[in-house]
């Protein structure tokens, strides 16, 4: 099983459930002359769909060779394929090509070539796992689109790039199984833009519950159609779960469906709301009275000690260890974060229920120099290989945890329900799965606090932020930074009520009060409108916490 996981993760292949195949295959596939290409063919599920879809088209049997082409790179995999074709009586291993695809696209652009449908499922692979030689060309087409590749390219993206351009600009249709991270990550932000330059109209058809039983990542389905004459826009199609691509019809795009675009500054995300919400954001994200959270706060990373189970201790651990004077308080977990306050007594009540709550603080210097009871305690980590780990091994010291400092207040990275920050009145810090926050400007801590809880922040937490397949929200520093925040009547919001009702998980009552001081009164916006931003923030928050997998009937 681990040898089977190492090869997935450095192919990047999961094979394609077989309703997606035959959706993709029937979607693309407009005659029994297409010309069809799949990518990434694997063992061949997805081409022997486009022969099933062809020949029920009226495509005489011979013509298949001509008309269906693969790439595979693994040489196993494409017999693999070559042998299930067979089944058509198509001698098809003459059809797919044993190589490199990105070689492959080169040569057939060279060439002018160009295919009616383009099907397929491209290999996740990420940067570092991707070969050099490969990527070197897969970047080259890149940039001849226009695009600038960085460490952060995932092979996707060039798969999906290259396939767009061998794809015939009149009528041409692709078809591909893509991360929904292309709806969320700033990264790629470019290629968005590409892509709706590129096509005419494109539908991303979305699913509620996890498709793939391996990963936990979410996946959609990426349906672009080609046509100069024809520039329509985007459109999302949202479905419970995999089985109802059986029943699914792909209409004709209608008014109602298309979303306005904004492509310098909007993540796709956006797009699962309707456009009445989208209009109302994109005037409070211009609106000069609703402050930019970079301008009160600077958000940062977190520690990330190498390995918590040695740096990071109970309270019983440490007075076991004589160590007590020799560690920081710190948090480890949102969940012991309850209110929007850490006080002495919340990291005692912590400390009681023995939650790993104290830093190691070893002094910076050589070992000989350690106090006794400090350096017995690394001699154990010494004895058990904790020095070896990486993060450990390239330090100086590898004992002493570097970048230890206090931040005035704590804001969740990695976030369930709702997004939240937390003043520190305590000297505690935080690991990396917690931000580390400074004030900046000359606001009362506790006003700004408290202000982060509102229904405007909230939502463009979900649009700016990304979802993980397994519902958890997550907020890299520059996304927080970027975080609209309504100021004004701040100051009329009870700091401790909002704190009481977040502790004892009310969170909407507490909505209700910093929305009616920031929204309604603050910013003048009329109660359905503070409600539709409400009802927004669910839309997006539910869609995300609810996603899981679904095991088909």
């Amino acid at each position: 099983m681990k040898a089977l996981a190492t090869t997935r993760k450095l192919r990047g292949g999961y094979y394609t459930p077989q309703p997606i195949a035959y959706f993709l295959a029937k979607w693309a596939i407009q005659s029994p002359t297409a010309t069809v290409l799949e990518p990434s063919c694997g063992d061949g599920n997805i081409l022997e769909a486009a022969i099933d879809v062809l020949l029920a088209c009226g495509a005489p049997t011979m013509s298949i060779p001509s008309l269906v082409h693969g790439v595979e790179i693994d040489e196993t995999e494409a017999h693999k394929a070559a042998e299930r074709l067979m089944t058509h009586n198509t001698p098809m291993l003459s059809q797919i090509h044993i190589g490199d695809f990105f070689a492959y696209c080169q040569e057939r652009l060279f060439h002018h070539s160009r295919f009616d449908a383009i099907i397929g499922n491209p290999p996740f692979i990420r940067y570092q796992h991707f070969q050099e030689a490969h990527r070197a060309i897969a970047f080259r087409l890149m940039e001849h689109a226009g695009l600038h590749p960085t460490r952060l390219t995932n092979a996707w993206v060039p798969f999906l790039v290259a396939s767009t351009l061998l794809l015939n600009e009149h009528g041409g249709r692709i078809g591909m199984v893509i991360p929904a991270e292309l709806m969320q990550v700033g990264y790629a932000a470019e290629l968005r833009r590409f892509l709706t330059d590129y096509y005419s109209k494109i539908t991303l058809l979305t699913f509620k519950k996890l498709v793939f039983a391996d990963i936990q990542e979410e996946v959609l389905l990426f349906l672009g159609e080609r046509n100069d004459n024809d520039h329509i826009g985007l459109r999302i199609v949202e479905l419970d779960r995999l089985d109802d691509l059986a029943v699914y019809e792909h209409t004709d795009f209608s008014f109602s469906d298309i979303k306005s675009m904004d492509h310098s500054k909007e993540k796709w995300t956006q797009y699962y709301l309707n456009q009445d919400e989208i209009d109302l954001l994109r005037a409070l994200r211009a609106d000069k009275r609703v402050t930019i959270a970079y301008d009160v706060i600077d958000v940062d990373v977190g520690i990330v000690t190498g390995l918590n189970d040695f740096f990071v201790l109970t309270d019983q651990q440490a007075k076991e260890q004589s160590l007590t004077a020799y560690t920081q308080p710190i948090v480890t977990r949102s969940g012991h974060l309850p209110g929007i306050k850490f006080t002495p007594d919340v990291l005692l009540a912590n400390m009681d229920k023995q939650v790993p709550s104290l830093l190691l603080r070893a002094p910076d210097v050589s070992f000989d120099e350690l106090p006794e009871l400090v350096r017995r305690y690394v001699v154990e980590g010494q004895e058990k290989g904790f020095h070896t780990g990486y993060k450990c091994r390239i330090r100086d010291r590898w004992y002493v945890v570097p970048s230890v400092w206090r931040p005035d207040a704590f804001l969740l990275r990695q976030v369930h329900n709702y997004p939240k920050l937390v003043l520190n009145q305590t000297n505690a810090t935080c690991t990396d799965t917690i931000h580390r926050v400074r004030f900046v400007s000359a606001l009362p801590d506790k006003m700004v606090v408290s202000a982060f809880i509102n229904s405007l922040t909230f939502v463009f937490a979900e649009v700016m932020g990304r979802s993980y397949g397994g519902g958890v929200l997550e907020l890299e520093p520059n996304e927080a930074d970027a975080l609209p925040m309504p100021l004004q009547n701040a100051s009329a919001i009870d700091f401790e009520a909002i704190d009481s009702l977040v502790a004892q998980g009310n969170i909407e009552a507490a909505l209700d009060l910093t929305d009616k001081a920031l929204l309604v009164e603050g910013l003048g916006l009329s109660i359905p409108e503070a409600r539709k931003l409400r009802g927004a923030w669910h839309k997006l928050r539910n869609r995300r916490i609810n996603r899981k997998h679904h095991k088909p009937d």
